[in-house]
């Protein structure tokens, strides 16, 4: 894999809370250096994030439900369809992680569904936070994610309970087998850690840290 089709793997992210509007300028700029092809920003700077790199062809994706999963369906459509409007196209939303717990897996692929709808044929990806779940609430949310008609499968926020492994990956990728994407985020840190993901399975990688991995750096962040 040469460096361009490795920096097509990556997802450049800037999910922090306390992000300013300096902090998203100096982001895009990053991501037009390197040229990465995909970012993501929370909500609130979509439309900044998107006014900035709109003429260099990079996509904005917008993270739904972040970064806790347990608001309400018609939050979360809502919340795609604002996102949408202020340009972008991506969708990674988080599960209904409490109802997937209590084996509520009616309302788990309702919400995906719906979000999905919303989406009207933007790519989508759903998040099941992998390190708060046992192997079989995995394969459940895996095989929900797939009913429901979403385009990728996602490890993990890395806010909450752990990152993405290689085994989780070799796992989420079995379920889902090639029809689907298999998106591994949360604790990938280094060029190692991108290649081990891409090994198991991944084809998209998520990353708040890939400036760093592109000029061969390693970081402490988890998300």
């Amino acid at each position: 894999m040469n460096k361009s089709e490795f920096i097509d793997k990556l997802d450049y992210t800037l999910l922090t809370p306390t992000a300013s509007n300096s902090d998203i300028a100096k982001f895009c700029n990053e991501t037009i250096e390197y040229g990465f092809k995909t970012v993501f920003v929370n909500p609130y700077y979509i439309k900044q994030a998107y006014n900035s790199l709109a003429d260099y062809q990079v996509k904005v994706g917008a993270p739904i439900g972040f970064s806790l999963g347990g608001m309400r369906t018609e939050i979360k459509v809502a919340e795609t369809k604002l996102a949408i409007a202020d340009g972008a196209s991506e969708i990674d939303m988080l599960i209904n992680l409490g109802a997937l717990k209590s084996k509520d897996y009616q309302i788990v692929k309702h919400d995906i569904s719906e979000v999905v709808k919303a989406s009207e044929g933007l790519l989508t990806k759903v998040i099941i936070e992998t390190g708060l779940l046992t192997e079989e609430e995995k394969r459940v949310a895996t095989e929900l994610v797939k009913e429901a008609g979403a385009d990728f499968v996602k490890t993990s926020t890395g806010f909450n309970g752990g990152g993405a492994t290689a085994e989780d990956v070799k796992l989420l990728r079995s379920i889902v087998g090639p029809e689907m994407g298999v998106k591994a985020a949360g604790g990938v840190r280094s060029k190692k850690d991108v290649e081990a993901m891409i090994e198991a399975g991944a084809n998209r990688i998520g990353t708040s840290s890939a400036v760093l991995i592109i000029n061969g750096g390693y970081s402490d962040k988890k998300y």
